[in-house]
C-alpha cells in the first residue's frame, strides 16, 4: 500500500539518477582524486547485501598481504558531522554502527565523514604509508574517484523497484559500471539472469557463515537489519532454540522503551539468552546492555564473508592495480 503511494515519484528519482550518472560519465561533473588508489565496495539497493562483513574480510585479506589499508565511510546515522578517525572503543552514535564494527573487527584505520574525499585526505595525512583505501558503500558516491568498483548483489535486487517506492538505488543495468560483482554461492542461477541483461562483468563467489555462541539455551533473537528473516533462518538452521524474535528497522537506534519490550517478551517466554548481530550489539549503549543482562546474557552472532577463490580475486586486482597488489601473489 505504502509503495503504491510513492510509485508516481519513482520516474523523478530515475531521472535524477540518470542526470547524475550522465554528468560523471561524460566528464561534466568531476570526481575528486586521492593520492592513493580507492577500491569501492557497494551495492544497488538500500542495505542487506552483506557489505560490512565483506569490507571487513577485504581489509583483513589486504592486511595479510602486507598492504596498509584503511576504510572510508559516511557513517550512516551519526550524530557528529566531524571528519575523523573512528575510535574502536567509541560509540555508534558518534561514529555510526558499521564504521565502528569495521574498526573493531578488521583492526584497520577507519575514517568517517559526509565527504569521503575529506576523510581520505585525513587518512593520507595521518599515515604516509597508506597503500589503498577501501570505500565503504561507495558505488553511488561518484564524487570520489575510484580505481575499482566491487558491487555485491542480493537476490531481492532482481524483484525490486527504484526508490522511493522500492529499495533500489539504481537499476540492474547500472551493474555494467562495476569492475567486479559479488554473488552468494547459493545464487548461481543469477549469473544467467545477468548475462540475459547484457551484463558480462566478472563475478566473485562469496560464502557467508555465522558463528553462534555456545550454551544459548532458549533464545530471544532481535536485530535491526535489512533482511531479518535471513538472520532468523540461519540461526534455526544452526540448531538454535528460538523462543521469540523481534525485528527492528535497519540501523535502528535502541531506546529504553525497546529494551523494556524485549525484557517483557523474554520474561513471558522464559528465555536463557538474548541473541543479536554484531552490528546491533555495537548500537546498544552500556546502560542498555546492562538492563538486558540483568535478566539474561546478551550474546553476539558473528557473520563472516569469504571468497571462494582469493588467489584469482587478487590476480584480477593486480591486473587493475599492478603496483599495489604485485606483492600479494
Amino acid at each position: 500500500m505504502t509503495r503504491g503511494l510513492y510509485l508516481p515519484l519513482t520516474p523523478l528519482y530515475r531521472a535524477a539518477v540518470a542526470v547524475k550518472n550522465t554528468a560523471f560519465d561524460h566528464g561534466w561533473a568531476k570526481a575528486r582524486q586521492l593520492r592513493r588508489p580507492v577500491i569501492s565496495v557497494g551495492n544497488i539497493s538500500v542495505g542487506g547485501s552483506g557489505k560490512t562483513p565483506f569490507v571487513i574480510y577485504l581489509a583483513k585479506l589486504f592486511s595479510q598481504q602486507g598492504l596498509h589499508v584503511d576504510v572510508l565511510s559516511r557513517g550512516y546515522g551519526r550524530s557528529s558531522d566531524a571528519v575523523e578517525r573512528v575510535d574502536p572503543s567509541g560509540d555508534a552514535d558518534r561514529f555510526g554502527d558499521e564504521p565502528l564494527l569495521i574498526a573493531q573487527a578488521a583492526r584497520v584505520p577507519v575514517y568517517v565523514g559526509a565527504s569521503r574525499y575529506a576523510a581520505g585526505l585525513l587518512a593520507e595525512q595521518e599515515d604516509a604509508e597508506t597503500t589503498v583505501h577501501l570505500l565503504d558503500d561507495g558505488f553511488q558516491h561518484r564524487k570520489l574517484a575510484r580505481n575499482v568498483d566491487i558491487v555485491l548483489i542480493h537476490r531481492s535486487d532482481f524483484a525490486e523497484t527504484l526508490l522511493p517506492a522500492g529499495r533500489l538505488r539504481e537499476s540492474i543495468s547500472a551493474l555494467k559500471r562495476a569492475s567486479m560483482l559479488v554473488l552468494r554461492e547459493e545464487d548461481v542461477d543469477l549469473e544467467a539472469q545477468l548475462k540475459q541483461r547484457g551484463i558480462e562483468t566478472p563475478i566473485w563467489w562469496m560464502t557467508r557463515s555465522i558463528t553462534v555462541p555456545e550454551n544459548t539455551g532458549r533464545a530471544l533473537v532481535f536485530c535491526g537489519i535489512a533482511h531479518p528473516t535471513e538472520f532468523f533462518r540461519s540461526l534455526q538452521a544452526s540448531g538454535i532454540e528460538i523462543a521469540a524474535t523481534h525485528a527492528f528497522r535497519d540501523h535502528h537506534t535502541y531506546s529504553s522503551g525497546d529494551i523494556q519490550r524485549l525484557l517483557q517478551t523474554a520474561e513471558s517466554h522464559a528465555v536463557d539468552t538474548f541473541l543479536t548481530t554484531e552490528k546491533d550489539f555495537v548500537r546498544l549503549s552500556p546502560g542498555l546492555r546492562e538492563a538486558l543482562t540483568a535478566l539474561a546474557p546478551v550474546k553476539m552472532v558473528k557473520l563472516e564473508a569469504h571468497l571462494h577463490d582469493e588467489t584469482a580475486a587478487l590476480r584480477q586486482l593486480q591486473a587493475l592495480l599492478p603496483t599495489i597488489f604485485e606483492r600479494a601473489l
